[in-house]
């Protein structure tokens, strides 16, 4: 009997042929009745996908059915593992359903949905279109087809958002490197949000600039500062005539001739120019990039002697010369930016300016 022939062995009798065929005839008919059968487990719903499956795989292992058949079982058992949320295993099923049979269209389907659950893009953009291929006039090919190019179109579009935030990133990066200014960490951010400085198309920096009056530890802010202005330009605006007086002022002492403008200097450690890029990058659809290439190298590395000594000094208050340009006072040697540049407004018609000048006054911890 054929059962009992040894392994390679080929039938030679009428009968070892019969019984050859009497078994596979069994197995066709045990592969067709557990495919049925993983069929009604299916439609009973969820708590049954996994009998489903099972009858599906000893399907599958009969292998006693045409690739046509076998590729439908295939694509079956990839349908149930898209239910349950298993989709590489599905995706794997379809790709096989594909394979035996190319003209498989709910395997392409299949494919497609799986290759987009696991963010695939490419991938299921190809088996959709394929799919399409072979029924142009299938509908749920078609919506999801709409859907994938939707979040390609979608991806496409952050990506490029995201490529031109670093690329804008790093040019200002690359202008404050250029410019010799040195960035410390961020403060008084409750007061400055994410503002940051802007590089304009003749290459020019623009500032966020906050005025802290360190009396009352009130503010003002300048929110575009181009590094090349004098301060006198912006204070004569601020503190003009016209211009209403500062409503906790009630001597009337932050007048335009009487008001200085300090910087704290020998204050804050030079951060690198990776941890300035970041800085730069909150708050942009490239916020969540941690890498950045030969960007990364260490800025404090570049400028030891500077950085060294602007930690070893004690900190003290620097007047601003109000003819000079922001430019050159953001550059002098002891000057490390607070995340944007920060300055002190001082009268010296009030009693304060004597504690502040005499070095009695510190900023609130």
């Amino acid at each position: 009997m054929a059962l009992l022939m040894e392994k390679g062995a080929e039938p030679q009798t009428e009968r070892e042929l019969a019984d050859l065929d009497a078994i596979s005839a069994l197995k066709e008919s045990a592969a067709i009745e557990l495919k049925e059968e993983g069929n009604k487990y299916v439609k009973m719903g969820k708590k049954h996908y996994q009998q489903a499956i099972n009858c599906y795989t000893r399907a599958i292992n009969q292998k006693a059915l045409s690739d046509t058949e076998t590729s439908i079982l295939h694509s079956n058992r990839a349908h149930v593992n898209l239910l349950l949320g298993n989709y590489g295993r599905a995706l794997s099923d379809s790709e096989e359903a594909i394979k035996l049979s190319p003209t498989n269209v709910k395997a392409y389907y299949r494919a497609a949905k799986a290759s987009l659950s696991v963010n695939k893009l490419v991938e299921a953009k190809a088996f959709s279109e394929k799919g399409l291929d072979q029924d142009p006039d299938n509908e749920e090919l078609k919506k999801l087809k709409k859907q994938i190019d939707s979040q390609i179109s979608e991806l496409q579009q952050r990506e490029a958002q995201v490529s031109k935030a670093l690329k804008t990133a790093k040019d200002i990066m690359s202008a404050i490197a250029d410019r010799g200014i040195k960035i410390g960490k961020a403060t008084f951010q409750e007061l400055t949000g994410l503002k940051k400085p802007i590089l304009d198309n003749d290459h020019m920096l623009h500032w966020p600039v906050l005025l802290l009056y360190a009396e009352v530890m009130s503010s003002d802010f300048i929110e575009d500062f181009c590094e090349t202005d004098m301060f006198s330009a912006h204070l004569d605006l601020m503190f003009s005539d016209s211009a209403e007086p500062l409503p906790w002022d009630k001597e009337n002492a932050y007048t335009r001739d009487a008001i200085e403008l300090y910087y704290e200097s020998g204050s804050g450690v030079c951060l690198s120019k990776k941890e300035i890029l970041s800085n730069l990058l909150q708050g942009t659809a490239a916020s969540h990039i941690e890498s950045f290439g030969d960007d990364d190298t260490d800025a404090a590395k570049s400028s030891p002697k500077e950085i060294s000594s602007v930690g070893n000094n004690r900190s003290k208050w620097v007047k601003v010369n109000e003819r000079k340009t922001l430019h050159a006072v953001l550059k002098e040697p002891n000057f490390i930016i607070p995340g944007i540049p920060v300055f002190f407004v001082v009268s010296k018609k009030s009693s304060f300016y004597k504690d502040f000048k005499s070095g009695n006054w510190s900023l609130p911890s």
